[in-house]
């Protein structure tokens, strides 16, 4: 495959914060495009800062990456969407004052489809972020970048703040509503309740790789994914 019929190449990243830690250490995998992809691992394990690096938000680092066929930049961007795992929007932006933000910066996105979204959720769209609970501004956040038309999503724990029986509806708006042909990588812990949504899966521990492959193959070994996931991660559920 070229380049650009990978969604995702990355070649011997290493990424470090204070001190000198590493946060990822020669990590290298590519993903094909047009597939939902399962981004596991324990707390601590790079799976935000990953994410961060292929949404062009963190630069420095050492490593090759390359992006639906170009390195992070200004073209990734414009065709990236990234829901990272903290707010990002102005606390004093109403509803309707943050779709009308995304509808003047991005060309892909669907004004209509985010109002839709505003009554599914039953949001006010002219309250203010501050006022909202941090749920409530999870889905406003959430709504913002499924009425893109991108072609990669990148979305960082977008059922974490979701309560249990609003999880489901949050999910099936995220797998109906995705562009069609475009790569969707979906960072979670929930290994269990999104199994069945993925169609191939990475793997981090401890800052590297440890599966890169589609979830075919993970059936094929005749194991679930969570059982895959316990096996290689052990009982390292959080790393300091």
């Amino acid at each position: 495959m070229t380049d650009i019929e990978y969604a995702i190449k990355v070649r011997n990243l290493n990424k470090s914060y204070v001190k000198g830690r590493p946060v990822l250490t020669d990590v290298s995998f590519d993903i094909p495009a047009g597939k939902i992809v399962g981004l596991l691992g324990p707390n601590g394990c790079g799976k935000t800062t990953l994410l961060k690096i292929l949404a062009g938000c963190i630069h420095d680092y050492d490593g090759k990456i390359i992006v639906g066929g170009t390195a992070p930049g200004v073209v990734s961007k414009a065709n990236t969407a990234f829901l990272p795992d903290t707010t990002y929007l102005s606390e004093y932006f109403r509803t309707i004052d943050a779709i009308d933000y995304f509808n003047d910066f991005f060309m892909d996105f669907d004004k209509n489809k985010a109002l839709e979204f505003v009554q599914r959720f039953n949001l006010d769209p002219k309250q203010k972020i501050k006022t909202m609970s941090k749920g409530m501004q999870e889905k406003v956040q959430l709504l913002l970048i499924m009425s893109r038309a991108a072609k990669l999503y990148l979305l960082d724990e977008p059922l974490g703040g979701v309560d249990p029986a609003a999880r489901e509806n949050i999910l099936n708006m995220i797998m109906s509503n995705y562009a069609e042909k475009s790569t969707l990588v979906l960072s979670t812990h929930m290994v269990n309740d999104l199994e069945a949504s993925f169609n191939h899966v990475l793997i981090l521990g401890h800052g590297r790789v440890l599966v890169n492959t589609s979830v075919d193959n993970v059936r094929k070994s005749g194991k679930s994914l969570e059982e895959v996931f316990k096996e290689v991660i052990g009982n390292d559920w959080e790393v300091d």
